[in-house]
């Protein structure tokens, strides 16, 4: 299955086929850049946090913290569609062969 990559070039997807899975030289460059961009994601919200906490931050250091947060926000949800993407699926006989829960332990 083709790895969404945590960049693209205009907005558009991109995705990598691979013969050699998740070791090629392009799957660990987009694993290192992934946690780049987390690690970058958690720094610009500790860094907007107290812009954001303080009602009398100017309007421009506002808006230009929402713009990278959202930026951060883009980034993370892509990161986690291309998780998600290679996670795999049970057989459905697995699924209905493993343990279950009844409702009461859930609370």
């Amino acid at each position: 299955m083709p790895r969404l990559l945590p960049w693209a070039k205009d907005g558009k997807t991109c995705y990598l086929s691979t013969d050699g899975g998740s070791n090629s030289a392009l799957s660990r460059l987009a694993d290192d850049m992934e946690d780049v961009q987390l690690d970058v994601g958690t720094e610009v919200l500790e860094q907007s946090r107290p812009i954001l906490a303080n009602p009398m931050s100017p309007h421009s250091e506002v808006r230009y913290a929402a713009l990278r947060l959202s930026e951060c926000l883009d980034e993370a949800i892509r990161i986690a569609e291309s998780r998600g993407d290679r996670i795999p699926l049970p057989d459905d006989e697995e699924a209905e062969d493993g343990p279950t829960l009844s409702a009461e332990a859930f609370g």
